[in-house]
């Protein structure tokens, strides 16, 4: 090793004790406020016994083999727990045969899980000297593509279709493909948007998040100030299932926040929420959190007249004076489709 690698080494701090011996604890009790949470099977954790583990030290080592640093601006945290990798791909029930979609492989450690449970993997990754990491190091399995391009301008459906179509011996029609991911915390909320209306090709979303976008997102509850119109959508689209806590200990650097694993299990088309328009439908739910503490018989008045508004939350069940956060998705559904005027 050059004098140049040991000295970039020693730029890395050491992992802590504790994120080694968390490994396989279990989140406190109450933790998730009674959200169900995620246990690894003794199956999938034997198995990774006998495979290569990307730790702390094989990270460092990765990175250093491109001159590579962490980049802020990218939000890159790479993750030291090859269980949690595990208990990522196990949360999406990968298996042989599955096509799963990857955002931002970093350095590959949750790409070689996922390519050692069987599975055809297509990653986005917009550093370009990652991109080329995990190339080099997946390109002779015959089970992997990298795309060097951003996942919030990425086209994902062509990507998609263009990739299962090259894979000999899979049926696109048998069942969807899923996305598994560590995905840095700043494009959270772009990546959702862009992959949950995407029932007809993914079954199952299930991505490594912020804790606190985690919580908001599957257990936020009405008349809260965390009931946002990203609830709204969530359910819209999908069933979201808090899975487990994975503290900030795991991740290199180590980030301020702890992480979380959601799942998102997808609707198809035809399981929506029965609405004239959807682009109509989430305009209305905009409008009326962008002005919360109106109520929205005044929020949704360029729609029609507040006499019509409150007579369409009466017979709905909900008071006259309802604001946004008192209705649930079935009401939004509901005024929308009394008020609506397409």
């Amino acid at each position: 090793m050059s004098p140049s690698s040991l000295c970039s080494l020693q730029t890395f701090p050491p992992i802590s004790h504790a994120a080694s011996h968390n490994r396989r604890r279990k989140p406190p009790h109450g933790s998730t406020a009674g959200v169900r949470q995620y246990v690894v099977s003794a199956e999938r954790s034997s198995r990774a016994s006998t495979r290569s583990t990307d730790d702390y030290h094989a990270t460092l080592r990765a990175l250093n083999s491109k001159g590579r640093f962490p980049r802020k601006s990218l939000g890159q945290h790479y993750m030291l727990n090859s269980d949690i990798n595990e208990q990522l791909a196990g949360a999406a029930g990968v298996e042989q045969g599955d096509v799963v979609l990857e955002i931002g492989p970093g350095t590959g450690s949750l790409t070689n899980v996922l390519l050692n449970s069987g599975a055809f993997v297509l990653a986005v990754e917009k550093d370009k000297h990652m991109a080329a990491l995990v190339s080099e190091r997946f390109s002779s399995t015959g089970k992997f593509k990298v795309l060097t391009e951003d996942i919030v301008k990425c086209h994902v459906r062509s990507h998609m279709s263009s990739f299962v179509g090259s894979i000999k011996g899979v049926d696109a029609e048998s069942r969807n493909a899923k996305v598994v991911a560590n995905i840095p915390f700043n494009i959270s909320t772009d990546v959702i948007k862009l992959l949950l209306p995407m029932g007809d090709i993914f079954s199952e979303v299930v991505l490594l998040l912020q804790e606190e976008t985690a919580m908001r997102l599957v257990v936020s509850s009405l008349r809260t100030p965390e009931y946002r119109p990203i609830n709204v959508f969530v359910n819209f689209y999908s069933d979201p299932e808090y899975k487990l806590k994975v503290p900030r200990t795991n991740f290199f650097p180590q980030p301020n926040v702890d992480a979380a694993v959601v799942s998102f299990k997808l609707k198809l088309p035809s399981e929506y929420p029965q609405v004239s328009s959807t682009k109509s439908f989430f305009s209305m739910v905009n409008s009326a959190f962008n002005e919360k503490r109106k109520m929205l018989r005044k929020s949704l008045q360029h729609i029609c007249t507040s006499l019509e508004i409150e007579e369409a939350l009466t017979s709905i069940g909900v008071l006259a004076t309802s604001r946004p956060e008192e209705l649930t998705l079935d009401d939004f559904v509901k005024l929308h489709n009394l008020i609506a005027k397409e």
